[in-house]
Protein backbone atom coordinates (compact mmCIF):
# COMPACT_ATOMS: atom_id res chain seq x y z
CA UNK A 1 0.00 0.00 0.00
CA UNK A 2 1.40 3.14 -0.84
CA UNK A 3 1.38 6.12 1.17
CA UNK A 4 -0.92 8.29 -1.13
CA UNK A 5 -3.06 5.55 -0.47
CA UNK A 6 -2.75 5.49 3.20
CA UNK A 7 -3.68 8.87 3.26
CA UNK A 8 -6.71 8.75 0.96
CA UNK A 9 -8.04 6.08 3.39
CA UNK A 10 -7.26 8.32 6.54
CA UNK A 11 -8.88 11.87 4.89
CA UNK A 12 -11.44 9.64 3.82
CA UNK A 13 -12.25 7.64 7.20
CA UNK A 14 -12.24 11.61 8.49
CA UNK A 15 -14.97 13.15 7.00
CA UNK A 16 -16.71 10.42 7.54
CA UNK A 17 -18.97 10.60 10.85
CA UNK A 18 -19.23 7.57 13.66
CA UNK A 19 -22.79 6.68 12.36
CA UNK A 20 -21.43 5.80 9.09
CA UNK A 21 -19.31 2.55 10.71
CA UNK A 22 -22.69 0.40 10.38
CA UNK A 23 -23.17 -3.28 9.66
CA UNK A 24 -23.94 -3.67 5.74
CA UNK A 25 -26.15 -6.80 4.52
CA UNK A 26 -23.34 -8.82 4.11
CA UNK A 27 -23.55 -8.99 7.97
CA UNK A 28 -27.41 -9.95 8.04
CA UNK A 29 -28.83 -13.04 7.39
CA UNK A 30 -29.84 -13.45 3.30
CA UNK A 31 -32.49 -15.05 2.30
CA UNK A 32 -31.99 -18.12 0.36
CA UNK A 33 -28.52 -17.97 2.11
CA UNK A 34 -28.11 -21.74 3.80
CA UNK A 35 -26.74 -21.27 7.28
CA UNK A 36 -23.81 -22.74 8.96
CA UNK A 37 -24.04 -24.45 12.54
CA UNK A 38 -22.41 -23.67 15.43
CA UNK A 39 -21.20 -25.94 18.19
CA UNK A 40 -20.00 -25.11 21.58
CA UNK A 41 -16.86 -26.65 23.80
CA UNK A 42 -14.85 -26.47 26.54
CA UNK A 43 -10.83 -27.38 27.01
CA UNK A 44 -8.34 -27.73 29.14
CA UNK A 45 -5.14 -26.79 27.78
CA UNK A 46 -1.36 -28.55 28.31
CA UNK A 47 0.70 -25.72 27.02
CA UNK A 48 -1.29 -23.31 29.37
CA UNK A 49 -1.83 -25.50 32.03
CA UNK A 50 -4.75 -25.83 34.20
CA UNK A 51 -6.51 -23.31 32.22
CA UNK A 52 -9.81 -23.77 30.76
CA UNK A 53 -11.82 -22.33 28.21
CA UNK A 54 -14.58 -22.38 25.72
CA UNK A 55 -14.22 -22.58 21.77
CA UNK A 56 -17.07 -22.10 18.56
CA UNK A 57 -16.72 -24.60 15.67
CA UNK A 58 -18.55 -22.98 12.80
CA UNK A 59 -19.17 -25.51 9.69
CA UNK A 60 -20.82 -23.85 6.47
CA UNK A 61 -23.58 -25.45 5.11
CA UNK A 62 -21.80 -26.87 2.20
CA UNK A 63 -18.99 -28.52 4.07
CA UNK A 64 -19.44 -32.20 2.96
CA UNK A 65 -16.32 -33.99 4.37
CA UNK A 66 -15.21 -35.01 0.90
CA UNK A 67 -11.52 -33.20 0.87
CA UNK A 68 -10.03 -30.88 3.46
CA UNK A 69 -11.94 -27.33 4.23
CA UNK A 70 -9.82 -24.14 4.97
CA UNK A 71 -9.45 -22.96 8.48
CA UNK A 72 -9.94 -19.67 9.70
CA UNK A 73 -9.08 -19.22 13.64
CA UNK A 74 -10.61 -15.49 15.93
CA UNK A 75 -9.31 -14.63 19.41
CA UNK A 76 -11.86 -13.90 21.69
CA UNK A 77 -14.18 -16.29 20.46
CA UNK A 78 -17.60 -15.52 22.28
CA UNK A 79 -17.46 -11.71 20.90
CA UNK A 80 -16.97 -12.98 17.08
CA UNK A 81 -19.45 -16.48 17.17
CA UNK A 82 -22.21 -14.09 18.55
CA UNK A 83 -24.96 -13.16 15.95
CA UNK A 84 -26.12 -9.67 17.96
CA UNK A 85 -22.55 -8.53 18.61
CA UNK A 86 -20.01 -6.46 16.26
CA UNK A 87 -18.47 -8.95 14.03
CA UNK A 88 -21.15 -11.96 13.62
CA UNK A 89 -18.76 -13.75 11.90
CA UNK A 90 -20.91 -16.86 11.19
CA UNK A 91 -23.49 -14.91 9.40
CA UNK A 92 -20.68 -13.11 7.13
CA UNK A 93 -19.13 -16.22 6.18
CA UNK A 94 -22.73 -17.80 5.39
CA UNK A 95 -23.09 -14.67 2.78
CA UNK A 96 -19.11 -14.76 1.49
CA UNK A 97 -19.18 -18.76 1.32
CA UNK A 98 -22.48 -18.71 -0.67
CA UNK A 99 -21.39 -16.10 -2.92
CA UNK A 100 -18.24 -17.89 -3.30
CA UNK A 101 -16.17 -14.51 -2.46
CA UNK A 102 -14.15 -17.01 0.18
CA UNK A 103 -13.96 -20.97 0.23
CA UNK A 104 -15.71 -23.48 2.06
CA UNK A 105 -14.22 -22.25 5.53
CA UNK A 106 -14.14 -24.30 8.93
CA UNK A 107 -14.35 -21.30 11.58
CA UNK A 108 -12.66 -21.86 14.92
CA UNK A 109 -13.59 -19.14 17.55
CA UNK A 110 -11.52 -19.69 20.70
CA UNK A 111 -11.78 -17.95 24.21
CA UNK A 112 -8.59 -16.87 26.43
CA UNK A 113 -7.61 -19.18 28.96
CA UNK A 114 -8.49 -18.76 32.82
CA UNK A 115 -6.94 -20.85 36.14
CA UNK A 116 -10.15 -21.25 37.92
CA UNK A 117 -10.23 -20.59 41.67
CA UNK A 118 -10.46 -22.93 43.79
CA UNK A 119 -13.08 -21.30 45.79
CA UNK A 120 -15.24 -18.00 46.68
CA UNK A 121 -12.41 -16.14 48.63
CA UNK A 122 -9.32 -16.38 45.73
CA UNK A 123 -8.88 -14.99 42.36
CA UNK A 124 -8.52 -16.62 38.83
CA UNK A 125 -5.83 -16.29 36.84
CA UNK A 126 -6.94 -14.45 33.66
CA UNK A 127 -4.85 -15.82 30.72
CA UNK A 128 -5.37 -13.04 28.28
CA UNK A 129 -2.43 -11.08 27.77
CA UNK A 130 -0.05 -14.10 28.15
CA UNK A 131 -1.82 -16.10 26.04
CA UNK A 132 -2.35 -12.91 22.92
CA UNK A 133 0.38 -10.23 24.18
CA UNK A 134 3.03 -12.56 24.30
CA UNK A 135 5.66 -13.55 22.04
CA UNK A 136 7.09 -16.24 21.00
CA UNK A 137 5.67 -19.54 19.54
CA UNK A 138 3.30 -20.43 22.72
CA UNK A 139 0.27 -19.92 21.28
CA UNK A 140 0.75 -21.46 18.01
CA UNK A 141 1.77 -24.37 19.34
CA UNK A 142 -1.90 -24.68 22.00
CA UNK A 143 -3.30 -24.44 18.52
CA UNK A 144 -1.60 -26.35 16.40
CA UNK A 145 -0.56 -29.20 19.21
CA UNK A 146 -4.16 -29.20 21.07
CA UNK A 147 -6.79 -27.53 19.32
CA UNK A 148 -6.59 -27.90 15.78
CA UNK A 149 -6.18 -31.92 15.83
CA UNK A 150 -9.26 -31.55 18.24
CA UNK A 151 -11.47 -30.76 15.59
CA UNK A 152 -9.93 -32.15 13.54
CA UNK A 153 -11.28 -35.52 14.85
CA UNK A 154 -14.67 -34.16 13.55
CA UNK A 155 -14.09 -32.30 10.21
CA UNK A 156 -10.91 -32.79 7.35
CA UNK A 157 -9.10 -29.81 7.95
CA UNK A 158 -6.74 -28.49 5.61
CA UNK A 159 -2.89 -28.34 6.59
CA UNK A 160 -1.93 -25.68 4.01
CA UNK A 161 -0.89 -22.33 4.98
CA UNK A 162 -2.76 -21.26 2.06
CA UNK A 163 -5.89 -22.62 3.06
CA UNK A 164 -5.33 -21.23 6.77
CA UNK A 165 -6.20 -17.70 8.09
CA UNK A 166 -5.98 -16.02 11.65
CA UNK A 167 -7.93 -13.34 13.19
CA UNK A 168 -8.31 -11.06 15.88
CA UNK A 169 -8.80 -8.33 17.51
CA UNK A 170 -7.08 -5.75 20.30
CA UNK A 171 -4.34 -8.32 21.93
CA UNK A 172 -6.07 -10.79 19.94
CA UNK A 173 -5.09 -9.05 17.20
CA UNK A 174 -1.20 -9.18 17.97
CA UNK A 175 -2.34 -12.98 18.63
CA UNK A 176 -2.96 -13.85 15.15
CA UNK A 177 0.01 -11.95 13.90
CA UNK A 178 2.40 -13.68 16.22
CA UNK A 179 0.97 -17.16 15.32
CA UNK A 180 1.49 -16.42 11.60
CA UNK A 181 4.72 -14.63 11.74
CA UNK A 182 5.79 -17.67 14.20
CA UNK A 183 4.59 -20.18 11.77
CA UNK A 184 4.04 -19.09 8.44
CA UNK A 185 3.90 -22.71 7.77
CA UNK A 186 0.89 -23.13 9.06
CA UNK A 187 -1.21 -19.77 8.66
CA UNK A 188 -0.73 -17.80 5.70
CA UNK A 189 -3.26 -15.39 6.32
CA UNK A 190 -3.42 -12.35 8.87
CA UNK A 191 -6.45 -10.23 9.48
CA UNK A 192 -5.90 -7.71 12.53
CA UNK A 193 -8.35 -5.32 13.76
CA UNK A 194 -7.04 -2.43 16.18
CA UNK A 195 -3.97 -4.55 17.01
CA UNK A 196 -2.47 -4.35 20.54
CA UNK A 197 1.30 -3.96 18.85
CA UNK A 198 2.53 -1.86 21.94
CA UNK A 199 4.46 -2.37 24.76
CA UNK A 200 2.23 -4.50 26.64
CA UNK A 201 4.35 -7.84 26.97
CA UNK A 202 6.80 -6.79 24.18
CA UNK A 203 4.98 -6.33 20.80
CA UNK A 204 6.59 -2.58 19.83
CA UNK A 205 9.45 -4.49 18.68
CA UNK A 206 7.73 -6.35 15.76
CA UNK A 207 8.37 -3.28 13.02
CA UNK A 208 11.91 -3.11 13.57
CA UNK A 209 11.76 -7.10 13.16
CA UNK A 210 9.74 -6.89 10.13
CA UNK A 211 12.41 -4.38 9.01
CA UNK A 212 15.73 -6.71 9.17
CA UNK A 213 13.84 -10.43 8.87
CA UNK A 214 13.64 -12.19 5.73
CA UNK A 215 10.00 -12.27 4.25
CA UNK A 216 7.97 -14.59 4.97
CA UNK A 217 4.88 -15.69 2.93
CA UNK A 218 2.37 -13.93 4.18
CA UNK A 219 -0.75 -11.85 3.28
CA UNK A 220 -2.46 -9.18 6.01
CA UNK A 221 -4.93 -7.00 6.31
CA UNK A 222 -5.06 -4.27 9.56
CA UNK A 223 -7.35 -2.18 10.56
CA UNK A 224 -6.93 0.32 13.50
CA UNK A 225 -8.90 4.23 14.05
CA UNK A 226 -7.25 7.53 14.71
CA UNK A 227 -8.53 7.73 18.21
CA UNK A 228 -7.42 4.79 19.46
CA UNK A 229 -6.00 4.58 22.97
CA UNK A 230 -3.30 6.25 23.61
CA UNK A 231 -1.67 4.98 27.31
CA UNK A 232 0.98 3.45 29.13
CA UNK A 233 2.07 0.85 26.67
CA UNK A 234 2.39 2.81 24.02
CA UNK A 235 -0.13 4.75 21.24
CA UNK A 236 -2.21 1.86 19.27
CA UNK A 237 -2.82 4.40 16.33
CA UNK A 238 0.95 4.96 15.81
CA UNK A 239 1.93 1.46 16.87
CA UNK A 240 -0.34 0.17 13.65
CA UNK A 241 0.82 2.57 11.28
CA UNK A 242 4.34 1.52 12.18
CA UNK A 243 3.64 -1.91 11.60
CA UNK A 244 1.65 -0.92 7.90
CA UNK A 245 5.15 1.12 7.06
CA UNK A 246 7.37 -1.89 8.35
CA UNK A 247 5.43 -4.22 5.80
CA UNK A 248 4.98 -1.93 3.18
CA UNK A 249 9.13 -1.47 3.59
CA UNK A 250 9.23 -5.14 3.30
CA UNK A 251 7.22 -5.84 0.46
CA UNK A 252 4.41 -7.64 1.70
CA UNK A 253 1.36 -8.19 0.50
CA UNK A 254 -0.37 -6.05 3.56
CA UNK A 255 -3.48 -3.40 3.44
CA UNK A 256 -3.83 -0.89 6.29
CA UNK A 257 -7.45 0.65 6.42
CA UNK A 258 -7.97 3.42 9.14
CA UNK A 259 -10.94 4.63 10.82
CA UNK A 260 -12.05 7.62 13.22
CA UNK A 261 -13.02 5.24 15.82
CA UNK A 262 -11.32 4.31 19.64
CA UNK A 263 -10.51 0.68 20.85
CA UNK A 264 -13.95 -1.49 19.26
CA UNK A 265 -14.92 -3.52 16.91
CA UNK A 266 -17.39 -0.71 15.39
CA UNK A 267 -15.27 0.34 11.94
CA UNK A 268 -13.86 -3.44 12.19
CA UNK A 269 -17.17 -4.70 11.98
CA UNK A 270 -18.57 -2.98 9.71
CA UNK A 271 -15.72 -3.42 7.12
CA UNK A 272 -15.75 -7.36 7.70
CA UNK A 273 -16.97 -8.90 4.89
CA UNK A 274 -14.87 -6.64 2.35
CA UNK A 275 -11.86 -7.17 4.79
CA UNK A 276 -12.21 -11.35 3.82
CA UNK A 277 -13.11 -10.89 0.56
CA UNK A 278 -9.17 -9.04 0.09
CA UNK A 279 -7.74 -11.65 2.64
CA UNK A 280 -9.40 -14.69 0.56
CA UNK A 281 -8.85 -12.68 -2.92
CA UNK A 282 -7.42 -15.07 -5.82
CA UNK A 283 -7.64 -17.91 -3.65
CA UNK A 284 -6.76 -20.95 -4.48
CA UNK A 285 -3.57 -18.95 -5.81
CA UNK A 286 -1.06 -19.46 -3.16
CA UNK A 287 0.75 -16.30 -1.01
CA UNK A 288 4.06 -16.16 -1.72
CA UNK A 289 6.93 -14.38 -0.14
CA UNK A 290 7.86 -11.12 -0.97
CA UNK A 291 10.68 -11.02 -3.70
CA UNK A 292 11.71 -7.78 -3.77
CA UNK A 293 15.04 -6.64 -2.34
CA UNK A 294 15.34 -4.41 0.30
CA UNK A 295 15.03 -0.61 -0.78
CA UNK A 296 18.64 0.41 1.05
CA UNK A 297 21.51 -1.00 -1.15
CA UNK A 298 23.55 -1.31 2.05
CA UNK A 299 21.75 -3.87 3.47
CA UNK A 300 20.52 -5.69 0.13
CA UNK A 301 21.88 -9.57 0.93
CA UNK A 302 20.04 -11.47 -0.20
CA UNK A 303 19.67 -12.46 -3.72
CA UNK A 304 15.70 -12.77 -4.76
CA UNK A 305 16.00 -15.88 -7.27
CA UNK A 306 18.09 -17.77 -4.93
CA UNK A 307 17.23 -20.00 -1.58
CA UNK A 308 18.42 -22.62 0.75
CA UNK A 309 19.77 -25.51 -0.83
CA UNK A 310 20.42 -28.85 0.67
CA UNK A 311 24.59 -29.40 0.72
CA UNK A 312 24.02 -32.64 2.88
CA UNK A 313 21.96 -34.54 5.13
CA UNK A 314 21.95 -37.01 7.65
CA UNK A 315 25.60 -35.84 8.73
CA UNK A 316 24.28 -34.25 12.00
CA UNK A 317 27.19 -31.60 11.75
CA UNK A 318 28.23 -29.43 14.26
CA UNK A 319 31.70 -27.89 13.97
CA UNK A 320 31.80 -24.84 12.33
CA UNK A 321 32.58 -24.98 8.52
CA UNK A 322 35.60 -23.20 6.83
CA UNK A 323 36.43 -22.53 3.30
CA UNK A 324 39.94 -23.41 1.45
CA UNK A 325 41.15 -21.07 -1.72
CA UNK A 326 39.26 -22.87 -4.23
CA UNK A 327 36.44 -22.00 -2.60
CA UNK A 328 35.35 -25.19 -1.07
CA UNK A 329 34.00 -25.62 2.23
CA UNK A 330 34.63 -28.56 5.14
CA UNK A 331 32.31 -29.65 7.77
CA UNK A 332 32.38 -32.37 10.31
CA UNK A 333 29.53 -35.06 10.67
CA UNK A 334 28.95 -36.49 13.81
CA UNK A 335 30.60 -39.34 13.40
CA UNK A 336 34.10 -37.67 12.97
CA UNK A 337 34.11 -37.47 9.56
CA UNK A 338 35.75 -34.14 7.54
CA UNK A 339 33.47 -34.24 4.34
CA UNK A 340 34.22 -31.44 1.30
CA UNK A 341 31.76 -29.63 -0.36
CA UNK A 342 32.68 -28.23 -3.94
CA UNK A 343 31.67 -25.76 -5.35
CA UNK A 344 29.71 -28.03 -8.01
CA UNK A 345 28.17 -29.29 -5.22
CA UNK A 346 29.80 -32.45 -5.30
CA UNK A 347 30.35 -33.70 -1.64
CA UNK A 348 33.43 -36.11 -0.45
CA UNK A 349 34.89 -37.28 2.48
CA UNK A 350 38.10 -35.36 2.88
CA UNK A 351 38.84 -37.21 6.44
CA UNK A 352 37.76 -40.30 8.18
CA UNK A 353 38.39 -39.28 11.25
CA UNK A 354 38.78 -35.57 12.26
CA UNK A 355 38.99 -36.55 16.42
CA UNK A 356 35.52 -35.51 16.61
CA UNK A 357 36.83 -31.58 15.71
CA UNK A 358 34.35 -28.70 17.19
CA UNK A 359 36.02 -25.74 15.02
CA UNK A 360 37.80 -26.07 11.77
CA UNK A 361 39.42 -23.20 10.06
CA UNK A 362 41.91 -22.56 6.94
CA UNK A 363 45.21 -20.80 7.24
CA UNK A 364 47.30 -19.09 4.96
CA UNK A 365 49.70 -21.81 4.39
CA UNK A 366 46.51 -23.54 2.75
CA UNK A 367 46.00 -26.12 5.71
CA UNK A 368 43.23 -27.09 7.07
CA UNK A 369 43.14 -26.64 11.33
CA UNK A 370 40.65 -28.26 13.55
CA UNK A 371 40.43 -28.30 17.37
CA UNK A 372 40.19 -32.15 18.26
CA UNK A 373 38.29 -33.18 21.22
CA UNK A 374 39.08 -36.84 21.29
CA UNK A 375 42.29 -36.02 21.84
CA UNK A 376 42.39 -32.69 23.36
CA UNK A 377 44.65 -30.82 20.67
CA UNK A 378 45.07 -28.60 17.78
CA UNK A 379 46.06 -29.94 14.30
CA UNK A 380 46.80 -29.00 10.55
CA UNK A 381 45.67 -31.06 7.78
CA UNK A 382 46.99 -30.54 4.21
CA UNK A 383 45.22 -30.58 0.85
CA UNK A 384 46.63 -34.74 0.97
CA UNK A 385 44.71 -35.10 4.69
CA UNK A 386 48.02 -35.34 6.28
CA UNK A 387 47.55 -34.50 9.87
CA UNK A 388 50.26 -32.55 12.04
CA UNK A 389 50.23 -31.96 15.89
CA UNK A 390 49.87 -27.90 16.61
CA UNK A 391 48.99 -27.97 20.15
CA UNK A 392 48.36 -31.00 22.59
CA UNK A 393 46.37 -30.78 25.62
CA UNK A 394 44.37 -28.21 24.38
CA UNK A 395 40.45 -28.36 25.16
CA UNK A 396 39.48 -25.38 21.73
CA UNK A 397 35.58 -24.88 21.20
CA UNK A 398 36.01 -22.79 18.06
CA UNK A 399 39.42 -21.25 16.69
CA UNK A 400 40.54 -18.16 14.17
CA UNK A 401 43.31 -18.43 12.20
CA UNK A 402 45.43 -15.10 11.11
CA UNK A 403 47.52 -14.63 8.25
CA UNK A 404 50.25 -14.78 9.89
CA UNK A 405 49.84 -18.14 11.14
CA UNK A 406 48.88 -17.25 14.76
CA UNK A 407 45.94 -18.94 16.11
CA UNK A 408 43.16 -17.87 18.33
CA UNK A 409 41.01 -20.42 20.17
CA UNK A 410 38.26 -20.58 22.69
CA UNK A 411 39.38 -22.74 25.86
CA UNK A 412 36.38 -24.63 26.52
CA UNK A 413 37.17 -25.15 30.13
CA UNK A 414 37.87 -21.55 31.27
CA UNK A 415 35.15 -19.78 29.02
CA UNK A 416 38.59 -17.54 27.73
CA UNK A 417 40.38 -16.68 24.35
CA UNK A 418 43.88 -18.33 24.32
CA UNK A 419 46.39 -17.36 21.49
CA UNK A 420 49.66 -19.68 19.90
CA UNK A 421 51.69 -17.59 18.01
CA UNK A 422 53.66 -18.49 14.75
CA UNK A 423 56.46 -19.87 16.93
CA UNK A 424 54.14 -21.89 19.04
CA UNK A 425 54.00 -20.48 22.41
CA UNK A 426 50.85 -20.44 24.00
CA UNK A 427 49.22 -17.69 26.31
CA UNK A 428 45.52 -16.15 27.37
CA UNK A 429 44.89 -13.16 25.78
CA UNK A 430 41.48 -13.03 27.49
CA UNK A 431 39.80 -14.13 30.66
CA UNK A 432 36.38 -13.25 32.00
CA UNK A 433 36.08 -11.35 35.27
CA UNK A 434 34.45 -12.85 38.15
CA UNK A 435 31.07 -10.94 37.38
CA UNK A 436 30.21 -9.94 33.97
CA UNK A 437 31.79 -10.46 30.75
CA UNK A 438 31.68 -13.40 28.12
CA UNK A 439 29.04 -15.78 29.97
CA UNK A 440 29.43 -18.87 27.60
CA UNK A 441 31.66 -17.88 24.27
CA UNK A 442 30.46 -19.70 20.93
CA UNK A 443 32.95 -18.64 18.38
CA UNK A 444 35.54 -16.67 17.03
CA UNK A 445 36.07 -14.49 13.40
CA UNK A 446 38.65 -11.82 12.49
CA UNK A 447 37.93 -8.74 10.82
CA UNK A 448 38.55 -8.52 6.97
CA UNK A 449 41.67 -6.56 7.88
CA UNK A 450 42.16 -8.70 11.15
CA UNK A 451 42.12 -5.34 13.83
CA UNK A 452 39.38 -6.97 15.36
CA UNK A 453 38.58 -10.16 16.92
CA UNK A 454 34.59 -10.96 17.08
CA UNK A 455 33.79 -13.33 20.19
CA UNK A 456 30.01 -14.66 19.84
CA UNK A 457 28.40 -14.84 23.36
CA UNK A 458 25.57 -17.60 23.30
CA UNK A 459 23.95 -16.76 26.51
CA UNK A 460 23.54 -13.11 25.88
CA UNK A 461 22.68 -10.86 23.10
CA UNK A 462 26.04 -9.62 22.47
CA UNK A 463 28.91 -10.22 20.53
CA UNK A 464 32.08 -8.87 21.80
CA UNK A 465 34.76 -6.89 20.05
CA UNK A 466 38.51 -6.61 21.12
CA UNK A 467 41.00 -4.58 19.39
CA UNK A 468 44.18 -7.39 17.96
CA UNK A 469 47.46 -5.30 19.16
CA UNK A 470 50.53 -5.91 17.43
CA UNK A 471 52.00 -8.95 19.90
CA UNK A 472 48.33 -10.72 19.13
CA UNK A 473 47.18 -9.29 23.03
CA UNK A 474 43.08 -8.93 23.03
CA UNK A 475 42.73 -5.01 24.42
CA UNK A 476 39.21 -2.81 24.65
CA UNK A 477 37.05 -5.28 24.37
CA UNK A 478 33.54 -4.00 24.20
CA UNK A 479 30.06 -5.97 24.01
CA UNK A 480 29.83 -4.34 20.65
CA UNK A 481 27.44 -6.18 18.56
CA UNK A 482 23.56 -6.11 19.95
CA UNK A 483 21.96 -9.41 18.08
CA UNK A 484 18.19 -9.83 18.15
CA UNK A 485 16.56 -12.25 20.79
CA UNK A 486 13.69 -15.05 21.13
CA UNK A 487 10.60 -13.67 23.44
CA UNK A 488 11.39 -16.73 25.51
CA UNK A 489 14.90 -16.37 26.58
CA UNK A 490 17.96 -13.80 26.85
CA UNK A 491 20.29 -16.30 25.07
CA UNK A 492 21.13 -15.53 21.55
CA UNK A 493 21.90 -19.06 20.95
CA UNK A 494 25.12 -16.69 18.95
CA UNK A 495 27.40 -19.55 17.72
CA UNK A 496 29.35 -19.90 14.48
CA UNK A 497 30.29 -16.59 12.28
CA UNK A 498 31.48 -15.41 9.14
CA UNK A 499 32.40 -12.14 7.43
CA UNK A 500 32.08 -10.50 4.00
CA UNK A 501 34.48 -8.19 2.52
CA UNK A 502 32.63 -4.93 3.69
CA UNK A 503 32.91 -5.92 7.53
CA UNK A 504 29.53 -7.47 8.06
CA UNK A 505 29.09 -10.37 10.55
CA UNK A 506 27.39 -13.10 10.14
CA UNK A 507 26.09 -14.29 13.32
CA UNK A 508 24.10 -17.79 13.29
CA UNK A 509 21.57 -17.57 16.54
CA UNK A 510 18.23 -19.58 17.78
CA UNK A 511 16.47 -16.41 15.26
CA UNK A 512 18.33 -17.26 12.14
CA UNK A 513 21.58 -15.65 10.67
CA UNK A 514 21.69 -12.42 12.20
CA UNK A 515 23.60 -9.48 10.07
CA UNK A 516 25.48 -6.87 11.55
CA UNK A 517 27.02 -3.71 10.33
CA UNK A 518 30.29 -2.69 11.30
CA UNK A 519 29.24 -0.11 13.91
CA UNK A 520 27.57 -3.09 15.40
CA UNK A 521 23.73 -3.62 14.18
CA UNK A 522 21.57 -5.94 13.18
CA UNK A 523 20.72 -5.31 9.55
CA UNK A 524 18.98 -8.27 8.73
CA UNK A 525 17.86 -11.42 10.00
CA UNK A 526 18.25 -14.75 7.12
CA UNK A 527 15.64 -16.85 8.17
CA UNK A 528 16.78 -20.94 9.18
CA UNK A 529 16.42 -23.45 6.46
CA UNK A 530 14.90 -25.79 8.73
CA UNK A 531 13.35 -25.93 11.94
CA UNK A 532 16.73 -26.64 13.69
CA UNK A 533 19.58 -24.82 15.60
CA UNK A 534 22.31 -23.41 13.17
CA UNK A 535 25.46 -24.04 14.64
CA UNK A 536 28.06 -22.65 11.79
CA UNK A 537 28.55 -20.48 8.26
CA UNK A 538 30.91 -20.06 5.94
CA UNK A 539 31.54 -18.51 2.59
CA UNK A 540 32.45 -20.83 -0.17
CA UNK A 541 31.93 -21.41 -3.85
CA UNK A 542 33.98 -20.31 -6.70
CA UNK A 543 33.08 -16.32 -6.00
CA UNK A 544 32.63 -16.84 -2.17
CA UNK A 545 29.00 -15.59 -2.58
CA UNK A 546 27.53 -18.54 -1.14
CA UNK A 547 26.90 -19.07 2.63
CA UNK A 548 27.18 -22.19 4.18
CA UNK A 549 25.42 -23.15 7.29
CA UNK A 550 25.28 -26.10 9.26
CA UNK A 551 21.52 -26.95 11.04
CA UNK A 552 21.14 -29.85 12.56
CA UNK A 553 21.95 -33.53 10.38
CA UNK A 554 22.50 -31.18 7.14
CA UNK A 555 24.53 -28.28 5.69
CA UNK A 556 22.98 -26.39 3.20
CA UNK A 557 23.89 -23.34 1.14
CA UNK A 558 22.65 -20.30 -0.77
CA UNK A 559 23.93 -17.38 -2.97
CA UNK A 560 24.01 -13.58 -1.60
CA UNK A 561 24.93 -10.37 -3.06
CA UNK A 562 27.81 -10.40 -0.75
CA UNK A 563 31.88 -11.30 -1.06
CA UNK A 564 32.99 -13.68 2.05
CA UNK A 565 36.08 -12.03 3.19
CA UNK A 566 38.90 -14.45 3.58
CA UNK A 567 40.85 -15.28 6.98
CA UNK A 568 44.52 -15.91 5.06
CA UNK A 569 44.14 -12.27 2.91
CA UNK A 570 43.57 -9.10 4.75
CA UNK A 571 41.71 -6.14 3.18
CA UNK A 572 40.48 -3.20 5.06
CA UNK A 573 36.72 -2.56 4.74
CA UNK A 574 35.11 0.50 3.25
CA UNK A 575 34.82 2.96 5.94
CA UNK A 576 31.01 2.62 7.45
CA UNK A 577 27.61 4.33 7.49
CA UNK A 578 27.25 5.65 10.89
Amino acid sequence: MTKTIAMALWLAASLAGADDYVLGPDSLPKPGVPKGKVTQHTWTSRIFPGTTRDYWVYAPAQYDGSKPACVMVFQDGAGNVSETGSWRVPTVFDNLIQEKSMPVTIGIFIDPGVLPARGPSQQARYNRSYEYDGLGDRYARFLLEEILPEVSKEFKLSSDPNDRAIAGASSGGIAAFTTAWERPDAFGRVLTFIGSFTDLRGGDVYPGLIRKTEPKPLRLFFQDGSNDLNIYSGSWYLANQSMASALEYAGYDAKFVVGTEGHNGKHGGAILPDALRWLWRDYPNPIAAPKAAPKEARISILDPASDWEVVSQGVQGSARPAADKQGNVFFVDGSGRIHKAEPSGKVSVFKEDSGRAAGLAVGPDGRLYAAQSEPERIVAYAPDGTESVIAAKVKAADLAVTSRGAIYYIDAESRGVWLIDAKGARRAVYQPPARGGILSPGGLRLSPDEFLLDVSDSDSKWVWSFEVQEDGSLANGEPFYHLETLDDSSRTGAAGMAMDVEGMLYVTTRMGVQVCDQPGRVNAILRQPRDAAITGAAFGGSEFSMLYVTAGDSVYRRHVMRTGALPWQPVQPPRPRL
